[in-house]
């Protein structure tokens, strides 16, 4: 995958898919959703095929948006809350463009204000919200001039001590997908990452080789920092990344050995991106240390420590057996993604860092906003959305159907069965 510098400040100017508000219930309908909200991306289209219903509805959603947007000012923590969180389950499941648009500097405000005046859990609710927004805006002058707003009050938050920790880490991730998304100068990127290692590397092994001792809600925050770091290694050039690999890689294992099972993790993940960006650059890029370090990733890959939870090692153990691979090998198992009728390879850790980290806002909507969100099908290269016809769309909601059947069939003569064993087995208890 092409690795994407910060792109030159444009003014969006999208109409067609992005030119309404995209009403969508679920995964599974998005082909459906995209369709239909194409269709009346003129008016004609509209009166022909009479989708009186479909503008009735996104008015409503409108109108819906609109409280949520005023009810973030609301005296009650609570309600306000509950706004943030209704406009994040809007932005990560529906195309809303030329609303957000329209409304990006009232509802930036509203970020702020969350963020400078409420507490916890609704400064973690605002910092994700400013993520979906830049995320529905896309690389351009209306995210930068949102994310210029609210970066210094990112940075304050993660900086304060006293700050709620949960806000801290939710800070420490939206500051990062922010950057990626709307920074536009390449040294303004370096600057944040340095602030991501400013924090982070707080968990490496001091000099005397004692190890720091951390509470888990710290080494929650510097393994977000880790993460935010890693992500923005991805749009660096060759001689940052040279850099980078001489200051950080001789210590970076050493966080393999934290008490952390998230930190472990983060750490050889960013180790395995780290590798692959440094022989995309030189193909015979060799680490000092690869053979202890392969022996240390060998001992994850099959750690059976009885004081560590079984489900830490079986998460440990999957991810550090593709990290070694990469390491000794270069190798990557690829992962196929299916939304709609397209298909994407997540076949690098460069792709894999990114995928994640979309993911982890937009949740389930992911599959949508890869068929219609045209920012994010132009950072993994799928270009322009696909739009169905009608009689492909007929096809395919038939298949589903004839797939529903066929498994509730399936499922029903199974429990048959199973039933019929039961009554055997009672009948020769009572005998």
């Amino acid at each position: 995958m092409k690795k994407k510098m910060p792109r030159p400040k444009r003014r969006n100017n999208k109409g067609g898919r992005h030119g309404a508000v995209q009403p969508f219930s679920d995964e599974d309908s998005s082909v459906e959703t995209l369709s239909h909200c194409s269709s009346y991306s003129d008016s004609t289209s509209v009166v022909e095929e009479g989708v009186d219903s479909a503008e009735y509805s996104t008015q409503d959603l409108q109108f819906k948006l609109k409280v949520y947007i005023d009810s973030t000012v609301d005296k009650s923590a609570k309600t306000r809350q509950g706004a943030l969180d209704g406009l994040k389950t809007a932005m990560a499941s529906k195309i809303l463009y030329e609303f957000i648009l329209e409304q990006r500097m009232t509802i930036t405000d509203s970020i702020e204000r969350c963020l400078k005046k409420g507490k916890g859990e609704e400064q973690r609710a605002a910092a994700s919200l400013a993520c979906l927004l830049c995320i529905q805006l896309g690389s351009g002058i209306e995210s930068e001039e949102v994310f210029k707003t609210l970066k210094p009050i990112f940075k304050n938050i993660l900086s304060d001590g006293s700050a709620n920790i949960s806000a801290r880490q939710s800070c420490a991730t939206s500051l990062g997908l922010c950057t990626l998304v709307a920074e536009d100068d390449i040294l303004d990127v370096y600057a944040t990452m340095e602030y991501f290692e400013s924090l982070f590397t707080k968990s490496y092994v001091r000099d005397d080789g004692s190890r720091p001792s951390l509470s888990p809600q710290t080494a929650q925050l510097h393994t977000n920092a880790l993460l935010s770091w890693a992500l923005l290694l991805t749009i660096c050039t060759g001689s940052q990344i040279r850099a980078i690999l001489h200051k950080h890689l001789p210590k970076l294992p050493l966080l393999l050995e934290s008490d952390d099972v998230n930190m472990r993790i983060a750490a050889g993940e960013t180790i395995a991106l780290l590798f692959e960006l440094a022989r995309d650059f030189d193909p015979e890029f060799h680490h000092e240390s690869w053979e202890p370090l392969c022996e240390k990733l060998t001992a994850l890959a099959t750690d059976c420590n009885k004081h560590r939870a079984k489900t830490d090692k079986r998460k440990q153990r999957s991810v550090f057996r593709d990290v070694l691979k990469a390491v000794e090998e270069g190798d990557f198992q690829t992962e196929s993604i299916r939304f709609g009728t397209e298909r994407m390879n997540i076949d690098s850790w460069v792709k894999k860092r990114m995928y994640d980290a979309f993911r982890e806002f937009v949740g389930s909507g992911m599959n949508y906003h890869l068929q219609a969100n045209e920012f994010i099908r132009d950072v993994f290269d799928l270009g322009p959305p696909i739009l169905i016809d009608s009689a492909t769309l007929k096809e395919m909601k038939s298949t589903r159907l004839e797939r529903h059947l066929y498994n509730a069939a399936v499922f029903k003569a199974r429990t048959k069965a199973r039933n019929k064993v039961r009554d055997k087995r009672t009948d020769m208890g009572e005998f």
